[in-house]
């Protein structure tokens, strides 16, 4: 094979790469937007701050589907969650979400907000994980500084997206089902949404990873749920 051919299969091949990639522009903590309570309460804090891997940081990106501005939406596969922006822009986070057989997916709505919630654990969690009935709000409660409660047809659905008193598990399958954010992210992604936005939650298989882009030709919804 020539020394051209060989040069110009590597140049196709990084121009293909290239073509892949999503633009990504982290994030660092904005921790202005904090209330005194929040610096307070994460100041006493005693779980292991372990930093979030770099692809889970929270990042601006290239958004290619089709939900309409100010809507959430969860893809589970690959642990993200997307805060939708206008000109085709979202915020992108890092999430933990439920093993397979605890995962939920479908739309819903967020029916009701609350900082530094209580924990009330499901009678599912209290027979498996032998936790107390209730854990009051503090700096290492497992709900973390925000609770986002899912609602699907005026029903809560026991789902929420919220906080995490165990930030090394960002970007893993652990969970009861719920969507986990590290502190501070909830924070920011709670102080953008209100009750009423749109919550979707892709279904498995269905993920959008920028190192996937195939998965972008799906499109989605129009926003009008």
């Amino acid at each position: 094979m020539s020394s051209f051919k060989v040069t110009f299969g590597i140049l196709a091949a990084g121009l293909m790469l290239s073509g892949c990639m999503q633009a990504t522009t982290y994030e660092a903590t904005n921790t202005a937007a904090f209330k005194p309570h929040d610096k307070e309460l994460l100041a006493k804090t005693t779980y292991v701050k372990t930093p979030v891997a770099e692809p889970f940081r929270r990042a601006i990106v290239e958004y290619h589907r089709k939900e309409a501005a100010g809507s959430i939406v969860v893809d589970s596969d690959n642990h993200y969650l997307y805060y939708v922006l206008n000109d085709g822009k979202a915020i992108r986070y890092g999430i933990t979400v439920g093993e397979e057989a605890m995962a939920w997916s479908g739309i819903a709505k967020v029916g009701s907000m609350t900082e530094w919630p209580a924990w009330h654990p499901t009678p599912g969690e209290i027979s498996r994980l032998g936790v107390p009935t209730f854990v009051a709000p503090g700096p290492d409660n497992p709900m973390g500084s925000r609770a986002m409660y899912l609602y699907s047809g005026g029903k809560d659905t026991l789902f929420r997206i919220h906080g995490t008193n165990q930030p090394e598990y960002i970007g893993s399958s652990i969970s009861s089902g719920c969507i986990r954010m590290t502190n501070e992210d909830v924070i920011d992604l709670y102080n953008r949404v209100k009750l009423g936005t749109i919550v979707v939650v892709l279904e498995p298989k269905h993920g959008d990873s920028p190192y996937k882009p195939q998965m972008a030709l799906q499109g989605g919804g129009n926003g009008n749920y």
